[in-house]
């Protein structure tokens, strides 16, 4: 479920009830806390610069038959020059081991797969996160290097060519 700019910008903030305002689905607590905000600041700024990057960004992992929002998926932005998207995803805690990442994870690659544009799609993972790299091992990711991150600092990058599901 894509987010738009003002949903992007209360979250930023902290601000649930303006994001509930904004969102198309109702978000939790958990969305506009302190472990996610970082997130949702990247993505304000990222939506501000270019206003299309909506359609691919970080957005809603939401149960339809629940009518709840469980977590966050999407791409880090549209494919780069040379067809690359990087997907990431996170799970509320109180909504793990239920099959939310690997849904998430699924559609994103589906998605990758469906745009002729997109070639690899990239994910990175901390070295101590072991589902996550017990997830995407399960479809095919092939180490291709390290990388450090500011924000979550050292990560395993792994590729995978778009459309191999």
């Amino acid at each position: 479920m894509h987010l738009n700019g003002p949903t992007f910008e209360a979250l930023a903030r902290g601000d649930l009830a303006v994001a509930n305002t904004a969102s198309p689905v109702p978000l939790s607590a958990y969305f506009a806390g302190p472990e996610w905000r970082g997130v949702w600041q990247m993505r304000s700024r990222q939506v501000e610069e270019n206003p299309a990057s909506a359609a691919w960004v970080t957005g809603v992992i939401w149960d339809e038959q629940r009518h709840l929002a469980v977590g966050r998926a999407g791409y880090h932005g549209p494919p780069d020059a040379a067809g690359m998207v990087e997907v990431g995803y996170a799970v509320d805690p109180a909504h793990r081991r239920r099959g939310y990442a690997r849904a998430a994870l699924e559609a994103l690659l589906q998605r990758a797969a469906d745009e002729p544009q997109v070639r690899t799609v990239r994910v990175t993972i901390s070295p101590d996160n072991l589902a996550s790299y017990e997830l995407a091992s399960q479809y095919g990711f092939i180490e291709v290097g390290q990388q450090w991150d500011d924000e979550d600092g050292l990560e395993i990058v792994y590729e995978l060519p778009a459309g191999r599901l």
